[in-house]
């Protein structure tokens, strides 16, 4: 049986935004100058990057990673929001002139399958060096990096659950109809169709045990929710105890429920890695490398943390205990997660999705 993730990560160890481009724009010339650069650099205009990415942050990445992308490159940044699914759906149709898109490690495997990203060149992006190897090329070495790694847990309220919460078995046994679980088509929900094979007792990936086990969790779910802010609202009204979330959105429950509890797994915690790449048939694809490895220099890496925007990859960043509360940080916990196969979850998250609306709550 094959398994789904791999495990182990700290001896990889040892060393939630995506970008594409244009699909119908110019080539490179022979020696890989970006053409259209090269022209606006020469007559003092600004070269325009389109960047691909999600909407949260907006003020922060304007501040802190564009507008000094921008004034060091002569260049004008053009931003296109929209979730995962509907920024890569118009990079499928050719209705996008993205150069850089941020998508999540689930999508933006869609993407490489259907040929729709760029190689890049990894000596134009020397700041690789300096993030965990799990960061490097979670998709293959010819693509982009993830720029974040966020994991994900048990977040819970002891006031309304039986006992303490240690382990992804616990759902099963410490709430009563008090749970909120990731929908089959949320980014977490193949990360707990694989949890619900562990809680099992299957030490590889088994699918007919997963969908047996989530059968039986079903009565005591709430919501399954795609939206991270319907559980935010429903844990704040205590109309649930609590379920898998990602770390990041810790603080937002813990404003509501003061004595809120965040855990990792002690099967372990989840790897969410969102990834940026260059689109194929930009026109600005060394430049699109450029900014990639801004995005993964230590000054926006620690800039993003420390405004618990992202989790740090850039194993250079080094933040205080009170930085580093709700931020996926450093090589003991990096190197604790749990990884999903994306080639193996995209062959099968069609039949998972059909499945998972049949048998148990769609």
């Amino acid at each position: 049986m094959k398994k789904i993730m791999t495990t182990g990560l700290a001896l990889a160890l040892t060393s939630m935004l995506a970008a594409c481009g244009a699909n119908n724009a110019a080539t490179t010339n022979n020696t890989g100058t970006d053409n259209a650069a090269t022209q606006n650099t020469a007559s003092g205009e600004p070269t325009e990057l389109v960047i691909s990415t999600w909407g949260f942050s907006e003020d922060f990445f304007k501040e802190s990673v564009y507008a000094p992308f921008e004034k060091e490159h002569n260049v004008k940044i053009v931003v296109e929001i929209g979730n995962n699914a509907e920024r890569l759906n118009k990079i499928r149709q050719g209705s996008s002139d993205v150069d850089v898109v941020y998508l999540s490690d689930y999508y933006a495997q869609q993407a490489i399958n259907e040929g729709l990203f760029d190689t890049i060149d990894s000596s134009k992006i020397p700041n690789l060096q300096n993030i965990y190897d799990i960061a490097k090329a979670p998709l293959g070495a010819e693509y982009g990096p993830a720029y974040t790694i966020g994991r994900l847990g048990i977040a819970y309220n002891p006031a309304l659950t039986s006992g303490e919460v240690t382990a992804w078995s616990d759902l099963w046994t410490k709430f009563d109809k008090n749970l909120a679980m990731p929908a089959i088509t949320a980014t977490a929900g193949p990360m707990i169709v694989d949890a619900a094979s562990l809680a099992a007792g299957n030490a590889d990936f088994n699918e007919d045990t997963a969908f047996t086990k989530l059968k039986e969790l079903d009565s005591n779910v709430v919501k399954y929710y795609g939206q991270t802010s319907e559980y935010v609202n429903m844990f704040g009204q205590e109309e649930i105890a609590g379920g898998p979330i990602m770390e990041m959105y810790f603080k937002d429950l813990q404003a509501a429920v003061p004595d809120a509890k965040f855990v990792a797994p002690s099967e372990g915690a989840y790897a969410v890695m969102n990834t940026v790449n260059v689109v194929k048939g930009s026109d600005n694809k060394e430049l699109a490398e450029e900014f990639i490895n801004w995005q993964l220099s230590e000054e926006v890496q620690a800039a993003s943390a420390k405004a618990k925007v992202d989790s740090p990859v850039n194993m250079n960043v080094m933040l205080t205990p009170e930085e580093a509360v709700g931020v996926t940080y450093g090589a003991d916990v990096i190197g604790q997660l749990r990884k999903l196969d994306m080639s193996f979850v995209n062959q099968h998250i069609t039949e998972w999705t059909d499945r998972f609306n049949r048998e148990i709550g769609g």
